[in-house]
């Protein structure tokens, strides 16, 4: 029945501990002194042990209560000592964090950050691992996912999000028909065939197929990539067309091919879950990561 044990139960057996007498207890604790007599009385139900008996100079703790008293201390003591989100130092704290990223956030964020990130907190070690899609919320809400960056529009139900900053598309190819000065229209665009990247779940669309729709000029999708670091590698093989985050170029051995008009960019988002939210390592990392992302858009 020790799981019955309250921490206001710890507080009673430590005041009592150290004045001695119930009435001395009750204004300790600011109660009354039936309901220090209650307390006790409903502890020797846990416990199964009197604790303290009445005597001419007081209450007098049983060889049990004297053996458990420097445990009660202990605790209390601990408790105390328990520091409030806001005191929390990043330079002390020693734990893990998962972080699922996309792998345009791996780089564009992460790869460039996280050094800073541990002069910061040196004892912080940062698992990173690929976007997770139809699971986030499951895993984050189990713990097993701390950070999330990702789009906007991919974030699932149930996850808060925060805005890092709005990436835009440029186009790309290796193919030399399409090397010119002279932005190139929508129409001559979709005349060559596109490769697209569908993070988390396979998709001949792409985000930009919509737009593309209401411009009236429908693409030729004929591969769909994981990642950009795959698009970029199909690029460079094959003679496609691909829309790159900005902040991703130049690459060796593409070129951008100016355009009339852009289909719209993306915003990079931070989520989590809402169990984590009073998390002060986890808001502390968010609030760097928000600080880098709008120093390097200023």
């Amino acid at each position: 029945m020790i799981d019955q044990l309250e921490i206001h139960h710890l507080r009673t057996l430590s005041t009592l501990f150290k004045y001695g007498t119930l009435s001395a207890t009750a204004e300790q604790l600011g109660l009354s002194q039936q309901a220090v007599s209650q307390q006790l009385k409903k502890l020797r139900l846990i416990l199964g042990d009197p604790l303290f008996s009445a005597t001419g100079q007081g209450m007098a703790p049983s060889p049990y209560a004297r053996s458990i008293q420097p445990m009660i201390d202990s605790v209390l003591q601990q408790l105390q000592q328990m520091p409030r989100p806001a005191d929390i130092d990043p330079r002390s704290v020693s734990r893990s964090m998962v972080i699922s990223a996309t792998d345009h956030a791996q780089k564009v964020v992460l790869a460039s950050q996280l050094q800073a990130i541990r002069s910061f907190a040196p004892k912080l070690k940062v698992l990173v691992i690929p976007i997770e899609s139809a699971g986030l919320t499951r895993r984050m809400q189990l713990g097993e996912i701390d950070l999330a960056l990702t789009t906007a529009g991919y974030v699932p139900d149930g996850l808060l999000s925060r805005p890092l900053f709005v990436e835009r598309y440029l186009c790309v190819t290796a193919n030399e028909a399409l090397r010119r000065t002279e932005p190139l229209t929508l129409q001559q665009l979709v005349e060559y065939d596109f490769v697209v990247t569908s993070p988390g779940t396979a998709g001949l669309c792409g985000s930009a197929a919509d737009w593309f729709e209401q411009q009236g000029y429908p693409r030729n999708v004929v591969i769909s990539s994981p990642s950009f670091l795959m698009t970029l590698e199909l690029l460079r093989q094959i003679e496609l067309v691909a829309f790159i985050p900005e902040r991703m170029l130049p690459v060796p051995g593409l070129f951008e091919v100016p355009l009339e008009k852009y289909p719209p960019g993306f915003e990079v988002v931070m989520a989590w879950h809402p169990n984590a939210g009073q998390d002060p390592v986890l808001n502390w990392l968010m609030e760097q990561l928000q600080l880098v992302a709008a120093t390097s858009t200023a």
